[in-house]
């Protein structure tokens, strides 16, 4: 079944401050979108405010999956709905082993370390790894890594990535953006990455680029649009008032 995840106007505040200003996009199943634009346009807190992070105050707009309004639901009830967010930075939780937190977050148990293994064998890290707990004493590689195999046995509708490639080597990088450019094929998963990068796009063809600057889409484009910001920059795109 196609799905549609659709942002409408979005308006969010930090700390009171409005970062991102009537922002819109629309994607369907299987397809790759890529965000990208300077420091401070409001990338990061697009993702956050998507997964529901309370810090990030949604002051109007609508942000939806197959007609479901996830404003309204909590960040555990969006992620029921087919939304999962791969953070930046990785949080360590110490306590809670991989396998108990998929648990929890509701895979099913039956033969869950199995896949588990497969999914860690698929972005090349070591299975063991995965009976520490949540990214304590792993690498930054590794737990970019080790959120893949969560990306693979959670199989969300849309994964929201916020610079995945941050701090990954070049083997890291071609792992993690082969398995997600896998799954767009496997279950039809839509992939929303924010990144600075293009070298992840080599590896992840994007279906859609959209640069954004001062907190609102200020263009599109196809994989070309990326050899234009690559050769030009963000300032010919840079919005300096509201």
């Amino acid at each position: 079944m196609t799905s549609t995840l659709i942002i409408d106007g979005l308006r969010v505040e930090v700390a009171g401050k409005e970062v991102l200003k009537g922002f819109d996009l629309q994607m369907r199943s299987g397809e790759v979108h890529v965000i990208m634009g300077p420091n401070g346009s409001g990338k990061s807190t697009l993702a956050h405010a998507l997964a529901g992070h309370p810090g990030y105050t949604v002051t109007s707009g609508s942000v939806s999956i197959d007609g479901v309004e996830l404003l309204e639901l909590s960040p555990t009830e969006r992620a029921r709905h087919g939304l999962l967010l791969a953070m930046q930075q990785p949080m360590e939780v110490a306590g809670v082993r991989p396998l108990d937190l998929l648990v929890a977050a509701g895979a099913s148990p039956e033969h869950l370390r199995e896949r588990m293994d497969d999914e860690a064998r698929r972005v090349e890290l070591r299975p063991e790894v995965l009976d520490r707990f949540v990214n304590v004493d792993l690498s930054g590689g590794e737990r970019k890594r080790a959120e893949m195999v969560q990306f693979g046995v959670l199989r969300p509708k849309f994964a929201v990535l916020d610079e995945i490639d941050s701090g990954l080597d070049v083997d890291a990088l071609g792992a993690v953006a082969r398995r997600l450019s896998q799954a767009t094929t496997e279950w039809e998963c839509g992939v929303l990455v924010i990144t600075h990068f293009k070298r992840l796009l080599q590896e992840l063809p994007p279906t859609m680029i959209h640069v954004i600057s001062g907190g609102r889409v200020v263009a599109t484009g196809g994989a070309e649009l990326s050899e234009t910001l690559e050769r030009d920059g963000y300032e010919p795109f840079r919005v300096t008032n509201d």
